[in-house]
């Protein structure tokens, strides 16, 4: 299964409000509604080469923003992170968040209609499943009455007792390291453990201290030994939850922090939901490698973030601290599962490529786009405004300047804006090279999702072959074939920022296993310089500066 997902946060999406104030209230400085996201916007998404769209922040999250004839009232501020606050902090699984409607009161509607839209142009649909953790003041007034909310039934006398919903630290009183001077103290007696997985009742700043910790059964205080039979009310809970959204016509369920939960409870939830709903996919934020197989073939994940095996590599090459080289070691470790890795380049949590944090340069991230689209049978991930070389260079508020997009507060995206044209999403306002990068984008993921030959042909690493050759530079080149019964593809990229010569060469097992001839010449059906049609393999090869050259041979 290959998809192509496109993330977009979902309040700053269709944010047209362009001049914003730091750390500015949802008067100031504007939020996207659903509504913003229209069939036009949509059919320009899915003509980038995209299957998959995933809305971030749909759920209602902790927020200092209130609504009062909603009877929908604002968080502590001790317990916010940001105006807008995290979509990772839950307030009720059963709602959606209240800023993304234009009628409140219609909210739930409103993102049907979204769900519509996204059918009707041919995409499908992705939330964020958050299941380690929830907002501190989590209560849900959207659920059905026979549902008990979250520690509804919980002894808060015990640390852990394993039908509980949360853990506690009985005769302990929570300091946040948020507290304010002058505004009213939250109370939290005794106190419950913060999100990630912090079992003191005095977070530090760095710590998830806006969330609470779930307790799925597992006993932190006795070597994390396992409490699974009867099945823990918390797995009861949250089974029920993704039916409830799937219910409503959602399509999958990127799963934040997965590994955080224990893979039983997957493989529990996953099979239930899937016996009701058998086209719906589950994506997994997994960072740890050891964990990746398990939560694929017992936890029953669809696919796995490639984060520290893929990104962090063709990352480290764009810096300079690692080499072309080290793809080759990388993509050896989870070959077995490559169908099963869904890669990216930016996404929420990372540094825009174009930042001064990361690589100063949107087209520094073309060559690490064609190793993560066409690296065997991979699906990819794009985050909204990559394309146009999104900076990231303002510090809005509770996240500050880091070269990243905030998730904590209300802001418009500037370059993203420009290709939105208040709402013609005709990129009108857009810049010739930012016009040319998003082309750049399109032609090759549609490239890798529509080719059918690409889809189904086998791999080969030519790295091996040529990392000695004195005319292939293997600190910056990269080299790969793709083959078929009937033709073969070659791709050579360059990481580096300044032009490389290559003499490349192909061993005799590629060569036969592929079906190549060393007197091929094949059809250039993409380059980044676009000065030639057909190549030999006996050529030399000029790569530009972060350069691309794709060629097809028929056999």
């Amino acid at each position: 299964m290959k998809i192509h997902l496109y993330q977009i946060i979902t309040r700053l999406f269709g944010n047209k409000k362009s001049l914003n104030k730091p750390n500015g209230s949802i008067d100031e400085n504007g939020c996207g509604k659903f509504n913003d996201i229209t069939i036009t916007a949509l059919n320009e998404i899915k003509s980038l080469g995209i299957t998959h769209i995933w809305y971030t922040g749909i759920i209602e999250h902790a927020s200092l923003t209130a609504y009062e004839n909603e009877n929908i009232s604002a968080d502590h501020p001790d317990c916010v992170k940001g105006k807008a606050g995290s979509p990772y902090a839950i307030r009720d699984y059963y709602d959606v968040c209240p800023d993304l409607a234009v009628n409140v009161s219609n909210r739930m509607n409103e993102f049907i209609q979204l769900l519509n839209r996204t059918h009707q142009s041919g995409l499908k649909a992705i939330i964020d499943f958050v299941p380690n953790h929830v907002a501190r003041n989590y209560k849900s007034d959207a659920k059905q009455l026979n549902i008990k909310d979250f520690g509804e039934n919980d002894d808060n006398n015990y640390k852990f007792l394993p039908q509980n919903n949360f853990y506690y630290l009985p005769g302990e009183k929570l300091l946040l390291p948020s507290a304010k001077t002058g505004n009213e103290q939250y109370v939290e007696m005794p106190a419950k453990v913060t999100g990630n997985d912090c079992f003191i009742a005095t977070p530090s700043v760095n710590d998830w201290y806006e969330t609470v910790k779930l307790n799925y059964g597992v006993n932190y205080l006795n070597g994390k030994s396992k409490h699974f039979d009867p099945i823990p009310d918390t797995w009861v809970k949250m089974t029920d939850i993704l039916l409830f959204w799937a219910e409503k016509g959602v399509d999958g369920f990127r799963c934040d922090m997965a590994e955080m939960v224990p893979v039983e409870f997957w493989n529990y939830a996953i099979s239930r939901v899937k016996k009701e709903y058998a086209e719906i996919i589950f994506i997994a934020e997994v960072y740890n490698l050891e964990l990746y197989r398990s939560y694929i073939y017992d936890g029953g994940f669809d696919l796995l973030y490639d984060k520290v095996g893929l990104y962090d590599t063709l990352r480290g090459i764009i810096e300079g601290h690692k080499w072309a080289n080290d793809i080759t070691s990388c993509w050896q470790q989870t070959d077995d599962i490559r169908e099963q890795m869904l890669c990216f380049l930016e996404n929420h949590d990372e540094q825009r490529i174009a930042s001064e944090f990361f690589a100063s340069d949107a087209w520094r991230a073309i060559p690490a786009l064609v190793v993560s689209c066409f690296l065997g049978r991979c699906s990819y991930m794009q985050y909204f405004g990559q394309e146009l070389g999104e900076k990231a260079n303002d510090a809005e508020g509770y996240s500050g300047k880091d070269g990243r997009t905030s998730i904590f507060d209300y802001w418009g995206i500037k370059e993203h804006q420009k290709w939105m044209n208040n709402g013609a999403f005709d990129g009108a306002l857009l810049s010739e090279t930012q016009r040319k990068l998003r082309s750049t984008y399109k032609t090759l993921l549609i490239l890798a999702l529509n080719n059918e030959t690409l889809q189904k042909a086998a791999f080969y690493d030519l790295q091996w072959f040529n990392k000695d050759n004195s005319n292939y530079n293997s600190q910056y080149i990269y080299s790969f074939l793709r083959y078929s019964e009937k033709k073969v593809f070659i791709f050579v990229v360059n990481f580096d920022t300044s032009a490389q010569f290559v003499d490349l060469k192909i061993p005799e097992d590629a060569l036969q296993l592929s079906g190549l001839s060393l007197d091929s010449t094949g059809c250039v059906i993409f380059s980044t310089s676009d000065d030639k049609e057909q190549i030999s393999l006996k050529q030399s090869l000029k790569l530009d500066a972060n350069g691309v050259l794709i060629v097809k041979f028929d056999k």
